[in-house]
């Protein structure tokens, strides 16, 4: 008997051979036995990347002002064609679409890694560092000690601006990566796709708690928790306790609070919400700061924000990603990704609140995360603390638009579905506790390979 069925848009048939009698593997002729492989990144074009439909004209307008400064390279005096001031003196990209491009402004990394071409763009002296790949994602380092010992646990930026033709007399040494990478002091980090973010942000902190209390005794038979802290909540804002729901760790409470610490720690861009220069080597500062600002003289009040506020709109506005249509096999996925207990950390829906803008107020974000923080054990540990968040602890991600993902998990060690998934799981150490995925995972290898193909399927669907 021979059964066939496909992913939906994923872009490749997948064969199932199903024999009437046990395989041998004995003879010329015996087939060998159906194992589940990750179809890949969908290959046909989706929508992803644009914005939600029913924008008012200055709605839209507001989200093609942010399109362009979200696309704009910047130079380090903006003395340079088609370029905006501000760059470095140290940063890892010249534009917000450098690390995310794929498959459209807003997204995650590209397939081609356009930071090792930037290391000596406009005749920087940067060397690429070993682990920064042409073939791999884009990069943000952090280092997770100080030299004297102490806990370090901020980003450190790849490249600087000596040697560039806008940056006259600037001399800066780039971080010893080889050092920080021969004592494992480094961790690493990939772009995190916005689409949808809007939403996201709109989500009442009561909704988060809720389906946090939501299915408890099975979440507690699983060894789910999310992670409680002051008050019985989530990773949270120090200062006004509301949840903090963007970045991997859920470090950042808003997309204007996101976009204007990327500005500074990815492009070394000063604004008014990070108005000092990470770098202030007197030879290496060419501008004024904060660089971008509010346009108190703008002629029109769409001139008038900041490229920080016009980026968030930009951000704000951008459509959620669209699955695919439903197959047999995602519709069976689906119900096995319930089943192996995948979906009591990523949450398949939560409801937005009353939100300002009408296109965000009360609808289903259906993002595939709790936006919670959870132990993910030993193995996917990165050793960084942010916030109240510890080195083994990261927010769920959003599977949404996964189907377009060439790099998975929050460093980019894989591009294989299935092996991040089985990532998921490790053993405690004297370091951290176990993995909250544990079960779920060792649930999910039970399955039969045709189940995790459906599973599969239905990831790449989203």
């Amino acid at each position: 008997m021979r059964t066939s069925f496909r992913s939906t848009g994923v872009g490749r048939l997948l064969f199932v051979t199903v024999l009437a009698i046990p395989l041998l593997g004995i003879s010329s002729g015996a087939v060998a036995p159906f194992t589940a492989e990750d179809p890949g990144p969908r290959l046909t074009p989706s929508r992803n990347g644009a914005p939600f439909e029913g924008l008012t004209p200055i709605q839209h307008q507001l989200f093609i002002n942010g399109h362009q400064v979200f696309n704009d390279a910047a130079s380090v005096q903006g003395n340079l064609p088609a370029t905006r001031p501000g760059l470095g003196p140290r940063f890892n990209a010249e534009s917000c679409a450098s690390c995310h491009g794929h498959p459209h402004l807003g997204g995650t990394s590209q397939k081609l890694n356009p930071q090792v071409e930037l290391a000596t763009r406009e005749g920087a002296t940067n060397h690429v560092p070993s682990f920064l790949k042409a073939d791999g994602p884009a990069f943000e380092v952090r280092f997770k000690f100080k030299p004297d010992g102490m806990r370090d646990d901020s980003v450190h930026a790849l490249f600087t601006i000596s040697g560039r033709s806008d940056a006259a007399g600037c001399v800066l040494e780039q971080p010893d990566f080889k050092r920080a990478a021969a004592v494992d002091n480094l961790a690493f980090r990939i772009p995190t796709p916005m689409f949808g973010a809007g939403l996201i942000e709109a989500i009442d902190d009561e909704t988060i708690i809720a389906n946090m209390q939501t299915d408890a005794p099975k979440k507690f038979s699983f060894g789910i928790r999310g992670r409680p802290n002051a008050g019985g909540r989530p990773n949270t804002n120090e200062n006004d306790n509301t949840i903090t729901r963007f970045g991997w760790k859920a470090q950042n409470k808003s997309l204007e609070l996101f976009v204007a610490e990327a500005f500074n720690v990815e492009q070394g861009i000063t604004n008014e919400l990070f108005p000092q220069e990470i770098e202030e080597a007197p030879g290496c500062r060419f501008n004024l700061t904060p660089e971008r600002t509010t346009q108190v003289e703008a002629l029109t009040p769409l001139d008038f924000p900041s490229d920080v506020v016009k980026a968030a709109f930009f951000i704000r506005f951008l459509a959620p990603p669209e699955p695919v249509p439903d197959s047999d096999s995602i519709v069976r996925g689906r119900t096995l990704f319930g089943d192996v207990g995948c979906a009591l950390c990523h949450t398949p829906a939560l409801r937005t609140g009353n939100a300002t803008h009408a296109v965000l107020r009360d609808k289903d974000a259906k993002l595939y995360s709790d936006l919670l923080l959870h132990n993910m054990g030993s193995g996917l540990a990165d050793d960084i603390h942010q916030g109240k968040a510890r080195g083994d602890e990261f927010r769920t991600a959003p599977l949404w638009g996964l189907g377009e993902r060439f790099f998975l998990l929050h460093d980019g060690r894989t591009k294989d579905l299935k092996e991040a998934i089985v990532a998921h799981a490790s053993r405690g150490d004297w370091r951290y506790p176990a993995s909250e995925a544990n079960e779920s995972v060792s649930r999910f290898n039970k399955l039969t390979e045709i189940d995790k193909q459906h599973v599969l399927n239905f990831l790449r669907g989203l």
